[in-house]
């Protein structure tokens, strides 16, 4: 009885990590959100997958849970890592109602480091990982977490950044920001990450806070020591100074 809850990184095959391939290939299952479910399930043409929509992440769990306990070894895929904003957290409280069923998390690659890596090195020094989305997290609860981290001088990486109805939340964290940092901030967007129609740009923070973006973006804004060193976004550690 067995359940892995598995990163899958951008969803290129070249974006999941060995671990989580051997996961996969162990499993008679793979469950997922349908989005991710469709990304890899033609890398493993033999498995049998079950997929559900978004906001249906309680019910997606409970399924694999309980198709682990009845005798199956599954796999719970999610995008990126497993953990950060993913279904291991979920998985480990709900199996409270499935005591049989061994769970094991197996990481993957968040877009705040591949996405990193296409801009240059924005994440060589301390960072601060923050999802706009407000879902399930306090509006009020964003804004700190916001404002505290620009005061910090952390690196921010931003997820879900934009949608249809929160068109002007990427808008909004960036004059919280303002409030602490230069306009002449280094940032970076980095948009479908690994996979088909990838895109990425360098600009700064005052033009930042009025470029339009999506679910599918990651956003990049550098801390007060991130420059442009041949057209590659970096934020240096300090290791000159050693």
């Amino acid at each position: 009885m067995k359940l892995y809850v598995a990163g899958i990184g951008c969803g290129s095959r070249e974006g999941i990590t060995l671990e989580a391939e051997k996961a996969i290939l162990k499993s008679d299952i793979i469950v997922g959100y349908t989005v991710y479910i469709e990304q890899i399930k033609r890398f493993y043409p033999g498995k049998e997958c079950i997929s559900n929509g978004m906001r249906q992440e309680r019910e997606r769990v409970e399924l694999a849970l309980g198709t682990a306990s009845v005798g199956k070894t599954v796999t719970l895929v999610c995008s990126g890592d497993s953990q950060l904003y993913g279904m291991a957290g979920l998985a480990i409280e709900l199996s409270v109602n499935y005591p049989d069923v061994d769970i094991e998390v197996v990481a993957g690659v968040t877009a705040a480091l591949s996405g990193g890596a296409v801009l240059g090195s924005p994440m060589t020094h301390d960072f601060a990982v923050i999802s706009l989305s407000d879902l399930l997290t306090p509006a009020e609860k964003i804004e700190k977490r916001l404002r505290c981290a620009a005061e910090g001088d952390f690196v921010i990486a931003l997820y879900n950044p934009s949608s249809k109805k929160r068109a002007d939340y990427l808008q909004k964290a960036c004059d919280i920001i303002l409030e602490y940092r230069s306009s002449e901030t280094v940032c970076g967007i980095v948009s479908n990450i690994g996979r088909d129609g990838e895109k990425s740009r360098i600009l700064a923070l005052g033009e930042l806070r009025d470029t339009q973006v999506d679910m599918f973006t990651t956003v990049f804004i550098g801390s007060s020591e991130t420059k442009v060193i041949n057209g590659k976004m970096v934020t240096p550690r300090g290791y000159r100074n050693v």
